[in-house]
């Protein structure tokens, strides 16, 4: 079975708690809350430049990453517009992958100069599962301020963009409900 479909709704996913986790960090006050919000920008920045590495070992290609932050952190605009772009490239990166593809290991060399062979699937993977790792560490510090931090969960995520599913789960309890019924009639 190819993991096609749930690394393309995977990414969807992430674009979808990017955007909305970026709107929760602009939204913090610079004044009150200026180290939490740099740190949270830090982090995202962090999890873009991942993203832009392993999209250069996905294409075989160098990068000009010497490590896996920048030096300076770009403003929080320009950081929100470059991380849409990289959500947006591997939807379509994704576009072009067949599950062939996605089994092929690569070799590259991380930023700190160590050797590393991975599957497309496998790199990919890393990238999403990095993302909401990241994203996580900055709804806690969200948390911490007592700001409701956005719900990034997947379940959220297919539930808003599918919003039949709940009438499925409805169903499902609703047929259930009434087999157990019959069952004691």
């Amino acid at each position: 079975m190819s993991a096609l479909p749930l690394l393309r709704t995977l990414y969807k996913y992430q674009a979808w708690a990017n955007s909305e986790l970026m709107q929760s960090i602009a939204d913090l006050d610079p004044e009150l809350h200026g180290v939490e919000r740099h740190t949270a920008t830090r982090l995202i920045n962090h999890s873009y430049v991942v993203g832009r590495i392993f999209a250069a070992h996905l294409l075989g290609e160098r990068h000009d990453y010497s490590a896996d932050n920048t030096p300076g952190m770009p403003a929080l605009k320009e950081l929100r517009t470059a991380v849409i772009a990289s959500d947006e490239w591997y939807l379509e990166y994704l576009e072009t992958m067949t599950p062939e593809l996605l089994q092929e290991s690569l070799p590259f060399v991380f930023t700190d100069g160590d050797r590393g062979y991975m599957s497309r699937e496998e790199m990919l993977t890393h990238v999403v599962v990095h993302g909401g790792y990241h994203r996580g560490e900055i709804g806690r510090i969200l948390t911490q301020l007592s700001i409701a931090p956005p719900w990034d969960t997947f379940a959220v995520y297919l539930h808003r963009t599918e919003p039949s599913r709940r009438e499925q789960t409805n169903m499902s309890v609703i047929s259930s409900l009434t087999e157990e019924l019959a069952l004691l009639l």
